[in-house]
């Protein structure tokens, strides 16, 4: 049996921490990561996790791509993943992926898992734009329609969560619980 492949990009929107903790869920599940940050990702990372996210990030990657690798493997729909996610997903980057304007590997990337029926998951959505403007809610619409999912960073308070850790490792569980790779890694509802 193969291990499932997945790519993650890591745009430069807020929500850094999202991005590493789909990671480190990915990378405990013996799941292949192929990792593409966005040029402002890295800046944003430090920003938010500390100097070290960054390198601990591209370290739980399986492998990494230049943003402007167009070539990279996962730039063609001929190589097999079981999907995307795009944790934090910016607003440039949405409108880039609803829009089809493929400009760079991350874009190009989710552009493949579109056009391949594969699942694409955007934390944007970990957009964290507020409030939004209609622009921002016709790309999310328009990114619906070609068939993303747009995953809002929506904490599930119900579940008590004991801080913020919690709530961003709930927040991306559910993200990786959308590509169906194995039984459900969020904590789930118990009344």
């Amino acid at each position: 049996m193969s291990t499932a492949r997945v790519v993650l990009g890591v745009a430069g929107a807020s929500g850094a921490a999202l991005g590493l903790s789909v990671a480190r869920q990915l990378s405990d599940m013996q799941v292949e990561i192929d990792l593409v940050t966005s040029a402002a990702a890295e800046r944003t990372l430090a920003a938010e996790c500390g100097a070290q996210a960054f390198a601990t990030l591209q370290a739980l990657a399986t492998r990494c791509h230049a943003i402007d690798d167009i070539g990279a493997s996962i730039a063609s729909g001929s190589v097999p993943v079981a999907g995307m996610i795009v944790a934090p997903c910016s607003m440039r980057s949405l409108a880039a992926i609803a829009h089809g304007l493929d400009d760079n590997l991350l874009i190009r990337a989710a552009g493949v898992q579109l056009k391949e029926r594969r699942p694409l998951t955007l934390l944007t959505l970990l957009t964290r734009e507020a409030p939004l403007t209609l622009a921002h809610l016709r790309n999310m619409t328009a990114a619906t329609e070609l068939g993303a999912v747009i995953l809002p960073p929506v904490p599930a308070f119900y579940l008590k969560p004991r801080n913020v850790a919690d709530i961003v490792d709930q927040i991306a569980a559910r993200a990786i619980d959308m590509l169906k790779l194995s039984k459900s890694v969020a904590q789930q509802w118990m009344p």
